[in-house]
């Protein structure tokens, strides 16, 4: 593949003909229609060094040309460019010319005059196709080589877990698409640091721009993304421009998009579709080129069916799909992140970094942290405002955090999997609750390695509490 890897939205798609007056009027209808990145080549002669200088995402070729017609220059760009698709464009309306130029690769056939809608329609599906391919290229790459082109994209995320390594390579590939992003996940997983990561993979030129869309109402909403006209409504007294065209050549990233009300998911979807947008109180459409990313903690399949998120929008939000694992299943990555969040909360405080003790990396490694990383960076700073000198780190305000969570009993994100060992189901009888309880102190202890103070805030018990039920439990070669 001779194409480099640049961002595809910053590829142009490349229109080529002798006749100037064609090239303006082909170039006015697509931007007018969002398609803004354009190279126009008026003489085919300089078609393959421009292609050898910037990579295209679509190229729209002239067949009949002096100097070098489009029937030769066909077969050769699709020889060294394999994955840009060629439009075709040709007075000639004779059905072995078009035939013919199937054959050698062309991607679509124009006839001239075009239609305009013909002549969108054509160019973005090509850009589309163009895209997928390149995403294809890079996955197999991944696959193949298990490796990563950016690794400083991603030095925000504190991980080691393949778990997670594997989403970075998948970062990675579709970085290279303009269309948008849904990255899902549980409250305090980190979705937003994938979205960092995201727009610095991509490479793009344009802000990082970020809004919350959970209780924004549909004026709010379209005011904040459109922005308006002077006198739209009343209190405009000036223009302002929206987030939208603050974002231009760069990424717009909607957090907490399952909150968004059905009017607004109406306007997002036509901003998806069209990549044009109307500020309030203008009839003048814009283009945009920010790249869209979405970030939600909910389920949007299942508010899909019933009827609380648009399904046109879902699968438009949804061509790539990005879910971060909770803390529970990468618990592998704890030991890293808890000295990394005790580095930098020693570092805010002034204070040395102490120590955290054996005990403590097994009682956090058995808690299944509902708040995810958000929540051990709450406890790791808490304890680190707490701390009143000593090499190690105290455990009490771990406990007393985690204590007050399993009392609080929160359904916010329950844990589906079973413990080993417990006796849910015994064939042939019930468990009496004497087996159960005896059951529930034997796995705390052994996930704790028979640390009591660590088994004991595992069931949520005080210390002495579990002595005296074992105390009543121990049996004759039992200590």
């Amino acid at each position: 593949m001779r194409e480099n890897q640049k961002p595809f939205v910053n590829l142009p798609v490349f229109l080529v003909d002798d006749d100037t007056s064609v090239l303006h009027a082909s170039a006015a209808v697509l931007r007018s229609a969002g398609v803004v990145n354009l190279q126009m080549v008026d003489d085919s002669r300089e078609l393959l060094p421009a292609l050898e200088r910037q990579a295209a995402s679509a190229l729209l070729l002239d067949l009949f040309m002096p100097h070098l017609s489009g029937s030769k220059l066909l077969p050769e760009v699709v020889r060294l460019y394999p994955e840009l698709p060629v439009i075709v464009m040709t007075a000639a309306q004779d059905v072995e010319t078009a035939v013919r130029s199937m054959k050698e690769g062309a991607f679509d056939y124009l006839v001239k005059p075009v239609e305009e809608s013909r002549l969108v329609a054509s160019v973005r599906h090509a850009i589309e196709v163009h895209s997928l391919r390149r995403q294809m290229g890079v996955l197999k790459h991944y696959l193949l080589s298990d490796c990563l082109q950016n690794n400083e994209a991603f030095a925000g995320i504190v991980t080691h877990s393949r778990k997670m390594r594997a989403l970075f390579q998948y970062l990675e590939a579709v970085a290279v698409s303009a269309e948008p992003v849904l990255i899902s996940g549980e409250t305090g997983a980190g979705k937003e640091m994938f979205a960092h990561a995201l727009h610095k993979l991509s490479g793009l030129s344009g802000q990082f721009v970020q809004v919350n869309v959970a209780g924004l109402d549909d004026t709010l909403f379209s005011d904040t993304l459109f922005g308006h006209k002077k006198g739209a409504f009343t209190g405009a007294d000036q223009s302002r421009a929206g987030l939208i065209a603050q974002a231009a050549g760069g990424t717009l990233f909607l957090d907490e998009i399952g909150d968004l009300s059905m009017a607004s998911q109406v306007k997002l979807l036509r901003l998806l579709q069209e990549h044009m947008y109307f500020p309030l109180g203008s009839d003048v459409a814009r283009p945009s080129d920010a790249r869209v990313v979405c970030a939600t903690n909910c389920n949007l399949a299942q508010m899909m069916r019933q009827n609380h998120f648009r399904s046109d929008l879902f699968f438009r939000l949804s061509v790539h799909q990005v879910e971060v694992p909770p803390l529970r299943q990468h618990k592998e990555d704890i030991p890293l992140l808890l000295q990394h969040f005790l580095d930098e909360a020693a570092a805010t405080i002034n204070k040395p970094a102490p120590e955290p003790s054996n005990e403590l990396l097994t009682l956090l490694q058995n808690y299944h942290f509902p708040g995810n990383v958000r929540e051990l960076r709450a406890m790791v700073f808490n304890a680190m405002a707490l701390h009143r000198g000593g090499s190690v780190l105290a455990m009490d305000s771990f406990r007393l955090a985690i204590q007050k969570q399993q009392k609080e009993g929160s359904s916010e994100n329950p844990v589906s999997e079973v413990p080993d060992g417990l006796p849910v189901i015994i064939p042939g009888r019930f468990p009496t609750l004497d087996e159960v309880e005896d059951a529930l102190v034997r796995e705390a202890l052994k996930r704790a390695k028979g640390n009591q103070g660590v088994a004991a805030t595992l069931l949520g018990l005080s210390r002495p509490a579990l002595n005296r039920r074992l105390a009543r439990r121990v049996t004759p070669g039992e200590s």
